[in-house]
């Protein structure tokens, strides 16, 4: 028999990941109906979870064992249990109240270190995200601040696109009305590291197979920095080069097959135009 069940998830594709994991089936075993997508909202608000329907084969279910009539005394058991009124009444969350607050360090000083304290925190406030702040000084001027603790993946969001607009916010609120702008790189568990490093894998990957197919291979919409990193990690690869095609948010890098003699040659005569 056919079953179907819904599931729920910030995107599509997380709802049926969910779905896999609990039914314990393939991709292929499943068909999905999208029932509703998921909306990310602006810095978290209003966000909207994506419903997806999951249809799978299923056994036929045996008749109701009589295990369901052993149910029924249980309900004789709720007399006994309400004759201890007191254990309902303690609270369940009595570790939140404990909860630590927040660690704000400060390495840089300054009003405007004092300025991007103030507003990070009240701004994590307002999300409802409980993260400790470290802002130090960057090198070449400016100020790096890292976010750390846990639930930090709200702070993130879909490939850095949260983070991103809390940098945004973060330099305009500090450098408002300042003669002396001062860039400030906000970082939240190392993310920027780690995806830079993940793209250059990913530049490299696209190369090899532009290379075996010779083709050309696009790449996902990025940003402006996500396709400086691919452009710059492919920059001396052999074989290939890289280009960008497309209007914003859309824009995307194109990795295409160039013999290398072609790119020698290129190259050499880019240098003596110049």
């Amino acid at each position: 028999m056919i079953k179907s069940v819904d599931y729920t998830g910030k995107t599509a594709d997380d709802a049926i990941a969910k779905a896999l994991a609990e039914l314990g089936l393939e991709r292929d075993d499943i068909s999905v109906e999208i029932v509703e997508r998921g909306k990310t909202g602006f810095l978290g608000i209003g966000a909207v979870d994506a419903v997806v329907r999951v249809s799978y084969e299923a056994p036929d279910e045996a008749p109701a064992p009589a295990v369901k009539e052993a149910k029924k005394p249980a309900e004789a058991k709720k007399p006994a249990e309400q004759k201890n009124p007191e254990k309902k009444a303690e609270p369940k969350k009595p570790s939140e109240a404990q909860k630590p607050a927040p660690k704000i360090v400060r390495r840089a000083e300054g009003a405007q270190a004092e300025e991007t304290e103030k507003f990070l925190a009240g701004l994590l406030e307002h999300m409802g995200v409980s993260a400790d702040i470290e802002i130090s000084p960057r090198k070449g001027g400016g100020l790096d601040v890292n976010l750390t603790g846990s639930g930090i993946g709200a702070v993130i969001g879909r490939r850095g696109e949260t983070l991103d607009a809390i940098q945004h916010l973060t330099n305009y609120a500090v450098n408002r009305g300042s003669d002396k702008r001062a860039h400030i790189n906000v970082d939240a568990e190392n993310y920027r590291a780690k995806r830079e490093e993940s793209l250059v894998h990913l530049a490299e990957k696209m190369a090899q197979k532009a290379i075996k197919y010779k083709r050309s291979m696009a790449l996902e919409p990025m940003n402006s920095y996500e396709r400086h990193v691919i452009h710059a990690a492919l920059q001396d690869y052999e074989g290939v080069t890289t280009s960008s095609t497309g209007a914003e948010p859309n824009r995307r890098v194109v990795v295409s097959y160039v013999p290398t003699e072609t790119k020698k040659q290129s190259e050499t005569n880019y240098k003596e135009w110049c």
